[in-house]
């Protein structure tokens, strides 16, 4: 475990490694919003500005990185609005001082209107689209969104923390437990269904609106799974899914089973949020962004959200 995996990138070696590229910074650095990673928008003389995001150290292998540069290309060779990794000596990924990075260009934008049908409509067949992209064939390294990754997982990381009063061990293992179970059933219940390439992490931050429509701009969280994941978290109600359904339907066959995994996906990533937390913690940057994740009160409520999570599974 890394205690402090950022600590020795400064404003400098920023730059540094923008020069190694071949470009010219002309010193101006904005640090963009981003707990996982670094990310920095940096000034070019004489030229638009590049995005640089540096990975967290031991989170993702070389070769998962790799494919996920690979997917943004595949996806913007097929005109999906999706920003693509710059390449340097034929490289996307690029390492400096001890970091690997990747630099991409900047692409500006505000965030998409959800309650609007027009909106969601749009959203729904960019989608579409780009899951027609990642049906073409799996990940080979990048995982799957399922229960052994977002439950199993961040449970180990919370009892392994010291976040967790040891007082609630027990009842945080039982909650994690049933809901696990809950989970298992409801799949059980809807049965196989297919897994493709996902973005993975499709909340409306991750999307940006101009004037000629919606484009991603993050695909760290790519990944293995089902259409639905894409989807959930950009419907924040009946109507706002089925609009989303809609335009995706119009290009792209769904299968409305699916639906039914909403909960355990929402389940899922709740228990994950926790974790990461929790797994994070020695990070400088989570106590100052999640100071309420260091109170018991707050482990309470979180045992308590689970188990209503159960309790809507089952």
């Amino acid at each position: 475990m890394i205690d402090a995996p950022y600590a020795n990138l400064t404003p400098d070696l920023v730059l540094d490694a923008v020069s190694a590229c071949g470009l010219w910074p002309d010193g101006r650095l904005l640090a963009l919003n981003s707990y996982e990673n670094r990310v920095w928008q940096v000034g070019i003389e004489d030229e638009a500005p590049v995005i640089a995001k540096f990975y967290r150290p031991g989170r993702w292998s070389d070769a998962a990185i790799l494919e996920e540069h690979a997917f943004a290309q595949e996806l913007a060779d097929a005109e999906l609005p999706v920003v693509a990794p710059l390449v340097f000596g034929g490289r996307t990924l690029l390492h400096h001082g001890g970091f690997r990075y990747a630099l991409t260009p900047r692409r500006g934008g505000r965030a998409p209107t959800l309650e609007s049908t027009e909106q969601l409509e749009w959203l729904g067949r960019l989608i579409a689209r780009m899951h027609a992209v990642g049906a073409r064939e799996p990940f080979a390294h990048r995982g799957r969104i399922d229960r052994a990754t977002l439950i199993e997982q961040p449970v180990q990381a919370v009892l392994a923390s010291s976040l967790l009063p040891e007082s609630l061990h027990a009842n945080y293992r039982n909650a994690a437990q049933r809901l696990d179970a809950a989970a298992a059933a409801r799949q059980d219940a809807v049965g196989p269904v297919r897994s493709l390439r996902l973005h993975g992490d499709c909340h409306p931050g991750n999307l940006l609106w101009t004037d000629a429509g919606p484009h991603f701009v993050d695909l760290d969280d790519a990944r293995g799974g089902p259409a639905v994941q894409d989807l959930w978290m950009l419907a924040h109600d009946e109507h706002a899914m089925q609009s989303l359904l809609d335009g995706y339907t119009s290009m792209r066959d769904f299968d409305p089973a699916e639906l039914a995994l909403v909960p355990v996906l929402r389940a899922m990533r709740q228990v994950h949020h926790a974790g990461w937390i929790a797994q994070r913690w020695h990070d400088p940057a989570f106590p100052a962004a999640f100071p309420f994740a260091a109170e018991p009160r707050w482990w309470e409520q979180h045992i308590a959200d689970l188990h209503e999570l159960a309790d809507e599974l089952e």
